[in-house]
């Protein structure tokens, strides 16, 4: 490594009193001019327009500069085939009107990801957020000329969160200066946490679609809950609003409307025992009349909806619902350069976007009101860590609370006997999340409708555990990569597993429930109406091959599953089946991370790194022309 200049030194000394773990994130951006150069005035966005949204989604728990591979397979069905997001690889290039070996490249693509990431290094990081919101605020014309919105899936996805609670993630929003946020894995806290929480947060909790249950309205127990919390969680009992459904935001002189939409499919999705009060659901009727309302009496210069839909769903929604002018989408984590623009049944243009995940990307909207006319313009600015430097109160803040020290009184389970892991007591966060457990031997990533390599070791990690013949592992679409060469870490374990309900089970199952269940889901990522999908990934199977044609309706997509020894699968035999993070009861398995972490150092070698014997990917079939798939059988760095 080169020599550092003085000036460097003296800053990274200066700001490595923060805390020590600060330290090592400072040099690695003092060795970027090892890596690419940024172009110039790469972050300067100069205004257009009276009023600027500033966007960011998914950031599911990542505080740290994180890499994470975009997916090679993103399948579109029906009316979303070869629109975007379900374009990959060099046709997403080609429609956005990027280049290749780009920083672009780098960001949205999958393509060469392994050299690119050397080349460019890690993404987002709230450090390195705040500088850029700070920036684009300044190129504003000030704060109170803009309005930053978060998508929502903000307090789960790392240790710290989980540890907390979701608290580290709302503190350090306030600093990063969110205005307004939604939810979705936001309610797999219980209830009295995410009151807590709603409160500590600064800006607007909003969310049209989530409702108090009628029974609960009359039920004492929840009534002394919102009386706890000063009224949150009852905003409008005659019309059984949780939250506030809008907000009016007073934006550049202008007036702007934001509506919010939680995930609508919550209670499917995740544990309903976290919100008994609570109820979700798409509920676009309730949208469009809200919609309408805010436009009769309110008379806002925009619309907007932050939603966590999932981009296919936001597309719909715009073309069924009248009025909204923009929506600002999450859930699906799609990191779209472009908007879609959609004309709704009312004749408005509405633009739809998504701003990726894990803090890679801020989606920027300027707001222009003249002549009675509103004119928007969109951009999306990747999040280079290196790019940016770290912002000093951010810096402070992370390494405090990595600081911290995990106690007993932490709670990792709903299974009381699986509350506390002895091994971590005493530790502080930071100690607990940098041991460094094997060297990975390829690129490990997570992201894709099918099995990435993260989930291999996840799943058998199970296998092993629980000697059994498959293992289950959720489609879910969070979790960070860990580079070819990198030590895997239990941060980037805890990127893969953290949440509220990670004990792990073993069942036994038939054949022919297996294969009816991998239908179901597969029916739930591929049916052609959006409305009934779920918006995540095909479940992650360990030690079972299959061949699917995506194309195919309910109980006919999948055919040739057979077990790793190449046995087919038989419907009236019955099999060991591992898996975690069920919806239903609670299993009384060991908590996910510990599993996982233990398989890993269980089966490195004497050379520390973890090798993957093979990969459980589906075959596919009648997918060739589909612009949502590219170099598929490839591990791709």
């Amino acid at each position: 490594m080169p020599m550092m200049d003085k000036r460097t030194f003296l800053k990274i000394a200066a700001m490595g009193t923060a805390g020590a773990s600060t330290l090592p994130w400072l040099m690695q951006n003092a060795q970027a001019s090892e890596m690419a150069k940024m172009p110039t005035d790469y972050y300067k966005l100069p205004m257009k327009g009276q009023a600027r949204i500033i966007h960011t989604t998914d950031v599911h728990g990542q505080l740290l500069p994180v890499y994470f591979r975009e997916p090679n397979v993103n399948l579109g069905v029906g009316e979303a085939l070869g629109r975007p997001p379900h374009i990959v690889g060099k046709k997403l290039l080609e429609k956005m009107n990027l280049t290749e070996n780009s920083p672009e490249a780098y960001a949205y693509t999958y393509l060469d990801f392994y050299n690119a990431a050397k080349k460019y290094g890690k993404m987002g990081g709230y450090s390195h957020l705040k500088t850029l919101l700070d920036s684009l605020r300044k190129d504003a014309g000030g704060v109170e000329n803009t309005v930053s919105l978060d998508g929502g899936d903000l307090w789960q996805g790392s240790g710290t969160s989980l540890w907390t609670r979701g608290v580290d993630m709302v503190e350090a929003s306030n600093i990063l200066g969110i205005d307004v946020m939604i939810g979705h894995w936001e309610f797999t806290y219980n209830e009295a946490e995410v009151l807590s929480n709603v409160a500590l947060f600064k800006g607007d909790f909003i969310g049209q679609n989530v409702r108090v249950k009628e029974d609960s309205l009359m039920d004492d127990n929840y009534a002394e809950l919102v009386e706890k919390n000063n009224g949150l969680g009852l905003f409008d009992e005659d019309e059984g609003y949780a939250f506030q459904p809008y907000v009016m935001k007073k934006v550049g002189g202008k007036r702007i409307a934001v509506v919010g939409q939680a995930f609508p499919r919550t209670a499917n999705a995740n544990p309903p025992e976290f919100f008994p009060d609570w109820s979700f659901g798409l509920r676009e009727e309730d949208m469009a009349n809200l919609v309408k309302k805010i436009r009769a009496e309110e008379k806002p210069d925009a619309v907007v909806m932050l939603s966590h839909n999932g981009m296919d769903v936001d597309v719909k929604m715009g073309e069924n619902v009248p009025g909204i002018d923009a929506i600002f989408g999450g859930h699906t984590h799609d990191g779209m350069p472009q908007p879609i623009s959609v004309k709704s049944k009312g004749g408005n243009t509405c633009l739809v976007t998504n701003a990726g995940s894990n803090g890679k990307f801020v989606g920027v909207m300027d707001i222009d009101v003249s002549d009675g006319k509103t004119n928007l313009n969109y951009s999306m600015k990747p999040v280079f860590t290196n790019w940016l430097p770290a912002d000093k109160e951010m810096e402070a803040y992370l390494s405090q609370m990595r600081s911290k020290k995990y106690d007993d009184k932490i709670v990792e389970a709903r299974n009381e006997k699986l509350k506390v892991n002895k091994s971590r007591l005493g530790k502080t966060y930071d100690e607990i999340l940098t041991e460094k457990l094997a060297i990975a031997d390829r690129t490990l990533y997570r992201r894709g409708n099918f099995m990435g390599t993260w989930d291999q070791v996840l799943c058998n990690a199970l296998r092993h555990e629980y000697k059994a013949d498959i293992s289950f592992s959720a489609g879910v679409r969070w979790g960070t990569s860990t580079l070819k060469g990198d030590w895997i870490t239990m941060e980037d374990v805890m990127t893969q597993c953290s949440m509220t309900y990670a004990e792990t089970y073993t069942s036994e199952i038939t054949g022919k429930d297996l294969l009816e269940t991998l239908e179901q889901i597969a029916d739930n990522l591929f049916d052609p109406d959006p409305y009934l999908q779920s918006g995540g990934d095909m479940v992650r199977v360990g030690g079972l091959d299959y061949t699917m044609d995506p194309r195919k309706e309910l109980y006919k997509r999948i055919t040739d599953a057979r077990l790793d020894n190449g046995d087919a699968i038989d419907p009236k035999k019955t099999y060991k089946l591992a898996g975690w993070a069920t919806v239903n009861r609670t299993p009384e398995g060991r908590l996910m991370w510990d599993v996982v972490r233990d398989y890993i150092i269980a089966n490195k070698g004497k050379d520390d790194v973890l090798k993957l014997p093979k990969m459980n990917r589906p075959k596919l079939v009648g997918v060739g022309d589909n612009p949502g798939i590219a170099d598929y059988a490839g591990e791709m760095g």
